[in-house]
């Protein structure tokens, strides 16, 4: 492909992304396939000789946009979104075409300096101490992931990079009942065992008992173990728990444990000063991750691991054979040695756009609109009959069921999503089946949420007694 023919295919496929962009409310927000149907309809066999990029092109608009689900669809209710705000799109462009490997300053100059500057900006924006420091990484996985293998590392005074893990106490990490998954899978990767992953019950609110945490703490001591870190949670998936953030780091400053806290969804909420309640005393904390391709609207993949102090950090994971040097320029940052991959994205700059674009004044409105919409629909769905709301809105997320029971409230889900006009997600709750509602898709509208809301209305209304 030449410049030329480059040059018009890049404003064809503007013009089909904007009007997709123009036409969602019109599509339903999953599909109508079945599995292996998209499958079905491409050859089997790779091709050996090179198509026309018009023929690649309608190949797919017949067979990709109708086979998907709508993450950018404003009635998206499900999971938590995977956001992609236009000017963090436009951006993603630009770094498509520039196309830097991002591991080093030598590698990518503007880009890692660019990414020094959005890490601070959104410190501020969150109200964290001057001398906090940052790193991009793809997603809270890999933030969370980074975190786990520091909290062994301590403890084990930095020699499991060296040695293994044989023969040392087995490293304990403590985390909310109500944790995310992918702490689970943490503790899989860094060679702790989920045996070492101690649960630890929560309170009424559903955040983690510090009395509980501090009792399984000294129990392990006793037990010849070597607890090494907690992680903490702001807005967990399930049902959008916090646990009590102050109290849980004052028993880690006790017990000279590293802590890590995971706000991948809600963190982003942390722009407006009347949220930042929820995680009171998140400044003692050593590490803090959030995903501004959730809430904030940055397209995805970009998610913000926050440090007190990337000492330990470097230390885990550092790694400068002789081919990444920098000669003559020992001190300059390069963000490859914060993380686990080499190989790094330009990411910083779609956080540009978007914040200068929106401001924070414009982004801290759409998640304002969000928290104050999803109480509205709360609110409806609570007054509907056979629907009860099961646990209240936490930040933007409700979950509700039906009275009949776990099968009605199932049914109910399948039927919604059948329609189209929306998209819900379950959760397991305390043993129950319930509705997850989460409002975060960064265009959606109040009458999106009220269209919403009215479709289960109707489907409830329309199923047999």
């Amino acid at each position: 492909m030449d410049v030329a023919e480059f040059e018009f295919w890049s404003k064809r496929i503007a013009e089909w992304s904007a009007a997709y962009r123009d036409t969602l409310r019109d599509r339903p927000v999953r599909p109508d396939v079945k599995p292996g149907e998209v499958l079905a309809r491409i050859p089997e066999q790779v091709p050996e000789v090179g198509a026309a990029f018009s023929l690649i092109f309608a190949e797919f608009e017949r067979d990709i946009p109708d086979a998907m689900t709508h993450w950018q669809h404003p009635r998206f209710f499900a999971y938590f979104p995977a956001n992609a705000a236009l000017p963090s799109v436009l951006a993603e462009q630009i770094v498509s075409t520039l196309a830097a490997q991002c591991m080093l300053w030598q590698t990518s100059p503007a880009a890692t300096e660019l990414e020094t500057r959005m890490i601070d900006w959104l410190r501020q924006a969150m109200d964290l101490p001057e001398g906090w420091r940052g790193v991009i990484q793809d997603s809270a996985s890999s933030a969370t992931l980074s975190a786990v293998l520091t909290m062994r590392e301590r403890a084990l005074d930095f020699k499991g990079i060296h040695t293994g893990l044989s023969g040392q106490p087995p490293p304990r990490i403590y985390a909310s009942a109500q944790a995310h998954s992918s702490i689970d899978k943490a503790i899989w990767v860094s060679g702790i065992g989920q045996d070492n992953l101690v649960k630890i019950p929560t309170r009424s609110d559903f955040g983690m008992d510090p009395d509980a945490l501090r009792t399984a703490i000294r129990e392990d001591r006793k037990n010849g173990l070597q607890p090494a870190g907690i992680i903490l949670c702001i807005g967990g998936t399930g049902i959008g728990a916090c646990d009590p953030v102050e109290a849980i780091l004052e028993i880690a400053a006790e017990e000279d444990l590293y802590t890590h806290v995971d706000a991948a969804w809600a963190g982003s909420a942390m722009i407006c000063p009347e949220q930042r309640t929820r995680w009171k005393g998140v400044e003692n904390a050593d590490s803090i991750v959030f995903n501004p391709h959730k809430w904030l609207g940055a397209q995805f993949d970009c998610s913000v691991q926050f440090l007190k102090d990337p000492t330990d950090q470097l230390k885990t994971l550092t790694l400068r054979p002789d081919y990444l040097e920098t000669p003559g320029l020992d001190d300059v940052v390069n963000y490859s040695e914060w993380t686990i991959p080499l190989g790094r994205r330009f990411r910083a700059l779609k956080l540009w756009f978007l914040i200068r674009y929106y401001g924070l004044d414009g982004l801290r409105q759409r998640i304002r609109n969000h928290i104050a919409w999803a109480r509205e629909a709360e609110r409806l769905i609570g007054e509907t009959d056979g629907l009860e709301i099961v646990t209240p809105c936490s930040f933007s997320l409700f979950t509700f069921a039906c009275t009949d029971g776990d099968a009605a409230t199932a049914a109910l889900l399948h039927r919604i999503n059948a329609d189209g006009r929306t998209y819900l997600t379950q959760t397991q709750h305390e043993g129950r089946y319930v509705i997850r509602f989460q409002v975060g898709q960064f265009d959606c509208t109040r009458q999106d949420v009220l269209d919403g809301v009215k479709a289960l209305r109707d489907l409830v209304q329309a199923s047999p007694s």
